[in-house]
């Protein structure tokens, strides 16, 4: 989660090759996902997923958190 957008915030995903000391790691079917400690918080109850369709290929965030989001859909507020 950065602090981007015209609501907030906003998910960012990245590649990384180890796990940082304060990180929290979830994996699941295979795939490692490691949660900075900001953001922690912010997304407990999320659920992430990745759709594909004719349009888009994309992850998908449900976050139960959120108060808000922006009219384009990129940013959120908790």
């Amino acid at each position: 989660v950065r602090t981007r957008g015209c609501n907030g915030l906003s998910y960012t995903l990245e590649y990384t090759k180890s796990k940082g000391e304060s990180d929290e790691e979830v994996v699941q079917d295979g795939v490692r996902v490691f949660i900075e400690k900001k953001a922690q918080l912010t997304l407990l109850g999320t659920e992430m997923d990745y759709v594909e369709n004719k349009l888009t290929s994309e992850f998908v965030f449900n976050n139960p958190n959120i108060k808000g989001i922006c009219g384009c859909g990129e940013s959120f507020n908790i």
